[in-house]
């Protein structure tokens, strides 16, 4: 990772219910005004944020995004019946080449 940008070089989108879309067109003007956006989801969202991910690098590829990194984590949670879960995260940085 890359922890020496600063959080005004870096914007982060999380991806949750909304149409993808949604998100694409929000990293899409994020990356028009910033040199790295993060796309971030967990849990059952990871597949969105890669379907986010791909259609930046696809569609928009005479532009010339890439993946600069992808970071998988995964965080202990408890959940509201009080058990102890493991969630996975998966953060991908977008940036133009």
């Amino acid at each position: 990772m890359n922890s020496s940008k600063s959080p005004e070089e870096r914007n982060v989108i999380f991806v949750g219910s909304k149409p993808i879309m949604t998100y694409v067109s929000a990293t899409l003007t994020q990356l028009s005004t910033r040199p790295t956006v993060t796309i971030t989801a967990r849990g059952k969202k990871i597949t969105h944020a890669v379907d986010v991910s791909q259609m930046i690098i696809k569609r928009m590829n005479s532009v010339g995004y890439v993946i600069s990194d992808v970071r998988i984590l995964s965080s202990h949670l408890t959940s509201q019946d009080g058990k102890k879960r493991n969630v996975s995260t998966i953060e991908i940085d977008i940036s133009k080449n």
